[in-house]
């Protein structure tokens, strides 16, 4: 989705990529790239935001059940190139998932963060970093 969130459907990226996707994306309202999907022999539409959001309620549900308590907030990654048009629509889809995103980082800095809490001596108690690459 992360060629598709925050973009258009007549961005230059967006139509140079169409093709090689192995699902169809249209046109929808204010030129929104929509995603059709076949379920249940119904076709239906959704926006990279929305497809965003189950991957990120799927992943806030595993959390909870590990964890065993709700998790509200949540810090999540966007790759390094992501402009602030991706970056809002992330924190959108973090919304529409049921989480307060309290911020967005780059990937490469969510990896350094996690390097460096592995290494530390000081640690008390157990964290828990969860980072998790999603590319299509």
């Amino acid at each position: 989705m992360s060629l598709l969130i925050g973009r258009k459907f007549s961005d230059p990226v967006v139509q140079r990529d169409i093709l090689l996707w192995p699902f169809k994306v249209i046109s929808g309202v204010n030129d929104k790239p929509m995603i059709t999907v076949k379920y249940e022999g119904l076709e239906k539409q959704f926006c990279a935001e929305e497809i965003s959001s189950m991957v990120l309620t799927k992943m806030r549900e595993v959390a909870e059940a590990y964890l065993e308590s709700p998790v509200k907030n949540a810090v999540v990654t966007v790759p390094a190139y992501f402009n602030d048009s991706q970056r809002t629509a992330t924190i959108d889809a973090g919304t529409i998932a049921g989480l307060n995103v309290i911020r967005i980082i780059n990937e490469p800095t969510a990896a350094a963060i996690a390097y460096g809490l592995d290494k530390r001596n000081d640690r008390e108690g157990n964290r828990n970093i969860f980072v998790f690459d999603l590319l299509f």
